[in-house]
């Protein structure tokens, strides 16, 4: 990713663009699935540095720690770390974890992509369009959830079967829209079809996805040890502790 897009993508986030600025990002990130997964990415590790270096004083140690670092490896030019804005200490962590040579105890937490490893779906659902369902059912399997997603909605609007509601979660889930994901997993997680405890998970994901790694934990001890994939459930709740 070039330097260009860790500064669109930081102004988008922290609202700097103007109305024009932002419809026109959003628009490219509709038409370009590769900036949509940069974008995608960029917002975990965000989230993740926010986390880490939410609290100013620990900023500053960083701060301090980047500059002691490119006083020995780059040639004793300064970085210019104070002013730079989260984009950069993503860009500077990268750097310093390279060399290995953090000062300070750094909590290591799981990564999303190391658990995110959905399904593929078989849809045994009649009653609505099969032409329509077995384009979403591609379009999943191919990884192509953008297009699944209004796929999914055209159909769930005459069959809300519970194999289509978690399924649409999922896609949800994977475009990074997840309040909508999670509302689809509570309701599934009501309910007791055998997507009950699969939905558990993918909440749990979705949580872990966008840094909330406390609600992440408390989901996964409601996960029942029957659910199919416990051996995961107790990997990533070690991984929290």
């Amino acid at each position: 990713m070039n330097e260009e897009r860790y500064i669109l993508f930081d102004q988008y986030l922290q609202g700097e663009l103007n109305v024009d600025e932002r419809s026109n990002f959003e628009k490219q990130l509709k038409e370009d699935p590769e900036l949509a997964s940069a974008f995608e990415t960029f917002k975990e590790m965000h989230l993740q540095l926010e986390n880490k270096f939410g609290q100013e004083t620990e900023r500053e140690v960083f701060k301090e720690n980047l500059n002691r670092i490119s006083d020995k490896y780059f040639n004793n030019k300064k970085t210019k770390v104070v002013s730079l804005k989260p984009w950069y200490f993503a860009a500077a962590a990268s750097i310093v974890i390279m060399f290995g040579l953090f000062f300070f105890d750094y909590k290591h937490y799981p990564n999303f992509e190391d658990y995110n490893h959905p399904e593929s779906a078989y849809f045994t659902e009649r009653g609505v369009s099969e032409e329509t369902l077995k384009q979403a059912e591609d379009n999943f399997n191919g990884k192509r959830y953008e297009k699944a997603v209004p796929l999914f909605e055209a159909i769930l609007k005459e069959n809300n079967a519970p194999e289509i509601q978690y399924f649409y979660g999922v896609s949800l889930l994977q475009v990074g829209k997840y309040v909508k994901a999670e509302n689809v997993f509570k309701e599934l997680e009501a309910g007791n079809s055998v997507y009950k405890e699969k939905a558990k998970w993918n909440r749990a994901l979705s949580k872990l996805k966008q840094g909330k790694y406390k609600e992440c934990e408390e989901i996964l001890q409601t996960i029942s040890q029957d659910y199919e994939d416990y051996d995961q459930v107790e990997q990533l709740l070690e991984e929290l502790n």
